[in-house]
């Protein structure tokens, strides 16, 4: 079992990816916004983040930044419902997100992703 945190500001997703997460019988932590991500990312053992990158108050891309220079472990796979501009995902991946997704994606590849990460 492994402890993937959701830092996303929309409860929804937040919400459904813990869902299909808990039902794979991971750990879920979540947060509304990249401060309090990268707070239970320090309290907490945490195997995978999954980060939105349009968030208010401390966005995605400044959390990604933050987690792997701060941690050289931290995997984060970074996703944004920004459409049409695929520099938010460039950017992710500059700063560190080993995989980047397009909102809405499919959750089955998105699921697919998730385990491959962490079987790494």
């Amino acid at each position: 079992m492994a402890t993937i945190l959701i830092i996303d500001d929309e409860e929804s997703i937040r919400n459904l990816l813990k869902e299909v997460l808990e039902r794979a019988n991971h750990r879920v932590l979540e947060a509304r916004d990249g401060q309090e991500g990268l707070t239970l990312y320090q309290q907490n053992k945490v195997d995978l983040v999954l980060m939105d990158i349009l968030m208010p108050g401390t966005d995605g891309l400044e959390t990604t930044l933050q987690l792997t220079r701060e941690y050289l472990d931290a995997k984060v796979i970074a996703m944004t419902g920004a459409q049409g501009d695929k520099n938010f995902l460039d950017v992710a991946k500059l700063f560190g997100a080993r995989r980047v997704f397009e909102k809405p994606f499919d959750l089955d590849k998105f699921v697919q992703a998730v385990n491959e990460e962490l079987a790494k």
